[in-house]
């Protein structure tokens, strides 16, 4: 049985075609399964960029990556193309820049958590400042109250991630936001969409445990 093939040596070679299409390489992971070598690849948009990837998207970077991955692939192998959905931990600057406009909460390793609209990520480093709006909090005969806004830097960050908002959902914004996940071999073929059901009319996809993840597409060799 062939080993599989060392993670950097597949990283070499995807990175360029990744960049090429002007994407940013999230995650890389290849792994054996039985006989298979399985490359699982997260990527996303720049930090710069708003929005999310789409299916046709995916699919066009999927099978440019599966054709530079033959020659370091050896045996049976699949490809998993996907994008990071709305459970992503937020740990690096640019992901805080992706969530822009989104409702986080943010625990801080020097206070109470803070839940509120990120509005805008500035600087560099640990010295980056979140500027956060607090969500007004209703109290029942009262006008709803909102806390002042708050600068938090990156540093006191203990941990943060994107609060699902079910008006977002149903309008499709998180899905547009957060994109949606394709799996494809490395071998030549067609598509052959698995959970077919799970993709809805106006071509988003949705997945029973995660909503805001695609519902995956595989093709192997």
């Amino acid at each position: 049985m062939p080993a599989p093939a060392p993670t950097n040596r597949v990283r070499d070679v995807i990175e360029p075609v990744v960049s090429g299409a002007g994407l940013h390489l999230e995650e890389l992971e290849v792994t054996r399964v039985g006989a298979r070598t399985v490359v699982s690849v997260v990527l996303d948009l720049h930090e710069d960029e708003s929005g999310g990837l789409s299916l046709d998207r995916i699919a066009d970077v999927s099978r440019d990556i599966s054709a530079v991955l033959d020659d370091v692939i050896p045996g049976e192998s699949t490809l998993e193309v996907s994008s990071p959905g709305v459970s992503r931990p937020l740990t690096e600057r640019r992901h805080f820049a992706r969530a822009r406009g989104r409702l986080v909460t943010v625990r801080l390793r020097d206070g109470e958590p803070v839940t509120g609209r990120l509005v805008s990520v500035e600087g560099e480093g640990p010295a980056t400042v979140l500027h956060v709006v607090p969500e007004p909090v209703s109290v029942k005969g009262r006008k709803p109250v909102a806390a002042p806004p708050q600068d938090i830097t990156l540093d006191r960050v203990r941990d943060a991630h994107v609060e699902v908002e079910l008006a977002r959902l149903a309008h499709g914004t998180d899905a547009e936001l957060f994109g949606e996940d394709l799996d494809e071999g490395t071998g030549a073929g067609t598509d052959d969409l698995d959970d077919a059901d799970d993709f809805d009319p106006d071509g988003s996809a949705t997945d029973a445990a995660d909503p805001d993840a695609g519902a995956p597409a595989t093709e192997e060799s």
